[in-house]
C-alpha cells in the first residue's frame, strides 16, 4: 500500500510589504510526527496599521462579508490596490457619538445613502444620521465597542461605499429607505395624540381653550383621512370607510364633539401604524447571497496567482479557490481536487468530491483540498445569482392583515349614507344623522383587527415564534398544505453513528470504532468529526496514530500501534484490493437505502463498517403528527437529497410517497409550491437553507429558523427562534385563534351599531348614546383581541 504523508496543500502567504511585492507560495505541510502535530507552518497574516485615514489610494483587503466589516480582518493582497480617493476627516468625537465629514457627501448622494446604509448593517452602530448640505455622517454606537474600532470599521465603510450599488449587498441600499418608511409610519400618531390632549384639556378638564384651536388641532389631524378619502374618490372612483370616516369627523367637530373626534382620529392611525410597521416585503428585506462571497478572489493570468475584485473575473478567467474558501463562480475543475460542501445551495447534507471536469457552482464550500475552475458564469448568471433572482420575482402580496374585515365595513359605508340621507330627508334632524353616521361599525373593526394582529403576534414572540406580518398570520391560518424541506428542518442537519457492524463475531463492535476514531482524528471531513465525537460519547480509547494520509473523497491510511490501518469508502478498499465479502455474507441487508457506509480495514483485511445518517430531529415526528391529525393540514417533503433517502424518512414520518418530492434543486422547489397553488392550495414552506429561499418566496408564507441562512431566515415570514419544530404547531394554533378572534370582534361590533343603526333611523338616538355604543363596541373588540396577551393562552 503507497503510504503518502502529507495532508493536503495550503497556500503560506509571506509577510511581504506594503507594495504587495511577494506572492503566495504553494506548502505542502509533512506528517512524520506522533499524534498528528503538524510539522509545517501554518498561513500567516500581515497586519494592517492602526489607522483612521485610507485616503492615500492604498487599502487593505476587504473584508469576505461586507456586513461584519472587522478591522481584524484586513489583509494586504499580493499587489497594491487603488480605489478613487475619498478624503474624510473626525470632526467631533465623545464616548459613544462621532462625526466624520466626508465631502463627497455634498455632491454625491447615492454615495451618501450606500454609506449609511453600510453603516447601519454594523452591529456595534447603535444609529446613523446624514447631513447632506454639510457633508457629516453622524453616528451613535454602543458603550461595549471602542473609538479606535469604531474609527477603523468607518474608514472601511467609506471607501466600500464608493462601489457600484450592484456590488453591495440588497440591503445597504434598502436601509435607509426602510427606515424612513417604519418612522413615517409612527410619527403620524403625534398630531393625533396632540388633538385628544388639546380636547381633552378643554373638555372634561375644564381649561379655558379656544375652540379655534382645538377645531385647528384636529382639522390638521384628519389631514391623513382627507388624503386617503381624496384618494378614493378621485383616483380610485369609489367610496370608502375612509369617507364615512372623515364624514363622522366633520358632523362631530362641528356639533363640538372634540374629544369624540379626536379620540377616533387617533384610533383610526393607530390602526394605520400598526398596519403598516407589520407591513413587510420579502423582496426589500431579503439578502443578497453573492454578497456573502469574498470581495477579492484569486486568478491565475499568464501562470501567476493575482488577487482582483470578484466583479472583475469574467467568463475563461481561472479561479483558484483554496480551503476553507467559497467558490466565486460557476464553472468547471480544470485541475485538483476537493471535498465540497453544497448544502447551501443543493441541501444536501453529505460533501461531496469534485475533480477534473466536474461542475461546481457559486456559495459552495471547499473542506478539504485545491481547485483550479474555469469561469463559466458569474454575480447574477450563476446558480445562486438566479435563486436570489427567483426571490426577487416573486409575487408580492399586501400584507395587511384586515382586508377581509376593511371589505365587510366597506360594504356598510354607502348603506350608512344612504341611511343617514333618508333620515336627514324625512325628519330634518341633524342629530338624528349625527347619531347614523356615528353609529357605523367601519371603525371598530378598523381598529380591532390591527389589535387583534398585535396581540397575536406579542404572544409568538413571547413564546419564541417571531411573526413578521399580519399578512403571514392570516395565511398560516388558512394554509391546507405544509411543505417542509429534509435537511437541517426535519432532520438535524449533522452526521450521527447510526450502528456498527463487524466481519466477524470474534471482533467487537467498540474495538472497530476505537480503530476508526484513532484513524480520523483530527480530520474536519463530517464523517470523520462525527466518529470521533460518536467515540468520545461512548468512552472509547483512542490511540495515538503515527504515519497517515488523508485522501479527498477516498478515505483516510494511517500507522496505529504498528498496523496499517483504512477507513474509507467502498471504491477506497476495492482500490487497494481488500475484500468485502465477510462483512456482506453476514449483513446482507448492509447496503441499506436509508444509511450510509464507511468501512474500517486492518492489514488488509475488513473488520467492518459504521452506518451513519442525518437523523430526524428529536421532535419531527411529534410536530408532523400534530399537524396531521390535530389540524389536518396536508404535508409534503422536498428535499434535494437522493430518492430513496428520501423515502426513507418520509415513511419514518408517515408522509405518503406522493407527497415525497426528491433531488430537487432551488429552481424544482419553487415549481412544486407553484403547481400546489394551481391546485388551489394554500401553500406554507418551512426550510432554513439557502436553497430554500426560492421557495419560501413563492409560498403564501414561509417559516424559517434562526439558526437558518441569512437569505432563507430575511425571506422567511415567520422564525422559530428557539429552532424547534413544535414550536410551527404553536404558530398554526396562534394564527388559527386569531382569525376566529377577527370574527368576533366583526360580531361584537356590527351587531350593536346595526341595532343603534335601526333605533336611531326609527326613534332617534342620542349622539352621546350612540357614541357611547360605538366606542363601547370598539373597546370590547379590543379587549377581546388582547385576551391571549392578557392570560397567556390562546384565544378560543
Amino acid at each position: 500500500m503507497a503510504k503518502l504523508v502529507h495532508h493536503s496543500s495550503e497556500v503560506s502567504k509571506s509577510k511581504g510589504d506594503w507594495n504587495g511585492n511577494s506572492a503566495p507560495v504553494a506548502k505542502t505541510e509533512q506528517h512524520t510526527q506522533q499524534d498528528g502535530h503538524l510539522a509545517g507552518s501554518r498561513n500567516k497574516r500581515t497586519p494592517c496599521p492602526s489607522s483612521s485615514w485610507y485616503d492615500e489610494g492604498l487599502i487593505p483587503r476587504q473584508p469576505r462579508n461586507l456586513i461584519s466589516a472587522n478591522p481584524e480582518d484586513r489583509v494586504i493582497g499580493n499587489q497594491a490596490l487603488y480605489f478613487p480617493k475619498i478624503p474624510y476627516r473626525v470632526v467631533h468625537a465623545i464616548p459613544g457619538r462621532m462625526r466624520f465629514r466626508v465631502p463627497r457627501i455634498v455632491r454625491d448622494r447615492e454615495y451618501a445613502q450606500r454609506l449609511q446604509g453600510l453603516v447601519e448593517l454594523d452591529t456595534k452602530i447603535a444609529s446613523v444620521r446624514v447631513n447632506y448640505a454639510a457633508g457629516c455622517i453622524v453616528i451613535c454606537y454602543v458603550a461595549s465597542a471602542k473609538e479606535s474600532e469604531i474609527r477603523s470599521v468607518m474608514a472601511t465603510l467609506i471607501l466600500i461605499a464608493s462601489q457600484s450599488a450592484g456590488s453591495l449587498p440588497a440591503t445597504a441600499t434598502s436601509t435607509q429607505k426602510q427606515t424612513s418608511e417604519e418612522g413615517s409610519s409612527w410619527s403620524r400618531l403625534k398630531l393625533p395624540a396632540f388633538a385628544a390632549f388639546v380636547s381633552l384639556l378643554g373638555g372634561p378638564v375644564g381649561l379655558s381653550i379656544p375652540s379655534l384651536i382645538i377645531r385647528g388641532a384636529i382639522a390638521l389631524a384628519a389631514l391623513p383621512v382627507v388624503k386617503r378619502t381624496w384618494e378614493s374618490l378621485f383616483r380610485q372612483r369609489r367610496v370608502n370607510v375612509d369617507f364615512l370616516d372623515l364624514s363622522t369627523l366633520a358632523i362631530s367637530t362641528a356639533q363640538g364633539h372634540f374629544l369624540t373626534s379626536s379620540s377616533m382620529l387617533a384610533l383610526i392611525e393607530l390602526g394605520e401604524a400598526i398596519r403598516d410597521h407589520t407591513a413587510r416585503s420579502s423582496q426589500q428585506k431579503s439578502l443578497d447571497l453573492l454578497g456573502s462571497l469574498a470581495c477579492f478572489v484569486w486568478v491565475e493570468r499568464n501562470g501567476e496567482k493575482q488577487q482582483v475584485p470578484l466583479e472583475e473575473v469574467q467568463p475563461g478567467d481561472t479561479v483558484v479557490v483554496y480551503p476553507g474558501d467559497q467558490i466565486p463562480v460557476d464553472g468547471s475543475v480544470l485541475r485538483g481536487q476537493a471535498l465540497i460542501n453544497e448544502q447551501k445551495l443543493t441541501g444536501e447534507s453529505m460533501p461531496v468530491v469534485r475533480n477534473q471536469g466536474k461542475a461546481v457552482y457559486a456559495s459552495t464550500l471547499v473542506q478539504e483540498g485545491q481547485l483550479y475552475i474555469q469561469t463559466e458564469r458569474v454575480g447574477a448568471d450563476t446558480r445562486a445569482g438566479q435563486t436570489i433572482q427567483l426571490v426577487q420575482n416573486a409575487p408580492v402580496h399586501d400584507t395587511r392583515m384586515e382586508n377581509y374585515a376593511a371589505k365587510i365595513a366597506d360594504r356598510a359605508v354607502l348603506p350608512t349614507l344612504f341611511l343617514g340621507g333618508a333620515v336627514f330627508a324625512v325628519t330634518r334632524s341633524a342629530t338624528r344623522v349625527a347619531s347614523v353616521l356615528t353609529l357605523d361599525f367601519a371603525t371598530g373593526i378598523r381598529v380591532s383587527v390591527p389589535t387583534t394582529a398585535l396581540a397575536a403576534l406579542t404572544q409568538a414572540a413571547r413564546r419564541g415564534i417571531l411573526i413578521r406580518s399580519g399578512r403571514a398570520l392570516e395565511q398560516l391560518a388558512q394554509a391546507d398544505a405544509i411543505v417542509f424541506d429534509k435537511t437541517g428542518t426535519l432532520t438535524q442537519g449533522e452526521i450521527a453513528i447510526a450502528g456498527i457492524k463487524t466481519a466477524d463475531a470474534s471482533i467487537s463492535p467498540s474495538r472497530v470504532l476505537e480503530i476508526a476514531a484513532a484513524a480520523e482524528q483530527r480530520i474536519t471531513h463530517p464523517v470523520a468529526e462525527a466518529i470521533v465525537r460518536y467515540a468520545q460519547e461512548q468512552g472509547a480509547k483512542i490511540a495515538p496514530r503515527q504515519k497517515w494520509e488523508y485522501q479527498v473523497g477516498l478515505g483516510v491510511w494511517a500507522e496505529i500501534d504498528g498496523q496499517t490501518v483504512l477507513v474509507g469508502s467502498k471504491r477506497c478498499l476495492q482500490q487497494e484490493g481488500i475484500s468485502l465479502e465477510p462483512l456482506d455474507e453476514r449483513y446482507p441487508e448492509l447496503q441499506s437505502e436509508e444509511y450510509s457506509l464507511i468501512y474500517v480495514a486492518c492489514e488488509g483485511k475488513v473488520l467492518g463498517g459504521l452506518q451513519y445518517k442525518d437523523p430526524l430531529r428529536s421532535e419531527s415526528q411529534e410536530a408532523i403528527a400534530a399537524l396531521r391529525t390535530q389540524i389536518g393540514t396536508e404535508i409534503h417533503l422536498l428535499t434535494g437529497d437522493r430518492q430513496q433517502q428520501a423515502q426513507a424518512i418520509a415513511t419514518e414520518l408517515g408522509i405518503p410517497s406522493s407527497y415525497t418530492h426528491a433531488d430537487a434543486f432551488p429552481e424544482h422547489k419553487a415549481e412544486v409550491v407553484q403547481r400546489l397553488h394551481q391546485e388551489g392550495k394554500t401553500v406554507a414552506f418551512v426550510g432554513d437553507g439557502l436553497n430554500d429561499s426560492a421557495a419560501l418566496a413563492y409560498a403564501d408564507v414561509s417559516v424559517s429558523f434562526r439558526d437558518g441562512s441569512d437569505i432563507a431566515r430575511e425571506t422567511a415570514g415567520i422564525v422559530l427562534m428557539n429552532n424547534d419544530l413544535r414550536s410551527l404547531v404553536e404558530a398554526v394554533a396562534i394564527a388559527s385563534n386569531a382569525k376566529q378572534i377577527i370574527h368576533q370582534n366583526t360580531g361584537i361590533v356590527a351587531i350593536p351599531n346595526l341595532s343603534g343603526l335601526v333605533l336611531a333611523a326609527t326613534f332617534g338616538l342620542n349622539p352621546m348614546l350612540a357614541t357611547l355604543i360605538n366606542n363601547g363596541c370598539s373597546v370590547i373588540a379590543g379587549a377581546n383581541g388582547l385576551r391571549p396577551v392578557l392570560n397567556g393562552q390562546a384565544a378560543v
